[in-house]
């Protein structure tokens, strides 16, 4: 990212909403947004191979495998306003498991990048997936969209619930279920 232009482009922005980039509050404005910015879109200069690579361990276990309450944040690409939850991941291994943190780390990859929950959802499932060969992933978002909360229909008790389920999470309905309650989510 070209930090210089971003800050320029900032400064543009402020003035053609009708304030004064040079006032006190906003003088360093540029600056921080485009720090953050590239904080934000930081997933775009990484990758899944290399994030997992060396965090892969050979285990016989074939248990389900649960991380739940990951904190997400990212961006929506519609409105470029935060959206934010939780993210639970359940994968069943074929002979090889996750470092834990690299689930979490795998997360923040894709949500650091202009996304939408659906997206993001499908990306992490399929990393994980494609990575280790699982039996089966599952992965839920659930997640608060400022571009609903605080403009268009403005609703703020809405929460937005995405699922991925690969493998044997699709195929079996008492391994869906086991994930679903692992989770801490009603089944029916």
């Amino acid at each position: 990212m070209n930090t210089k232009r971003v800050e320029d482009l900032v400064r543009e922005l402020l003035q053609e909403i009708g304030e004064d980039p040079q006032r006190e509050g906003l003088q360093m404005t540029p600056q921080r947004i485009a720090k953050a910015l590239g904080f934000l879109t930081s997933g775009y200069g990484q990758d899944a191979e290399s994030l997992i690579h060396g965090a892969c361990f050979s285990q016989t276990t074939t248990s389900m495998i649960v991380l739940r309450d990951i904190e997400v944040y990212s961006m929506c690409e519609h409105h470029m306003l935060p959206f934010f939850g939780r993210c639970h991941i359940g994968y069943i291994p074929r002979g090889t498991v996750f470092g834990v943190s690299k689930l979490a780390r795998l997360v923040d990859m894709y949500a650091r990048r202009l996304q939408i929950q659906e997206r993001l959802t499908e990306q992490i499932a399929y990393a994980i997936h494609d990575s280790i060969k699982a039996d089966g992933v599952g992965v839920m978002i659930e997640a608060r969209h400022l571009c609903m909360m605080m403009r268009g229909v403005e609703k703020q008790n809405s929460m937005m619930v995405t699922s991925s389920l690969l493998g044997v999470f699709r195929s079996n309905p008492a391994t869906r279920h086991e994930f679903l309650s692992l989770v801490g989510r009603p089944v029916e």
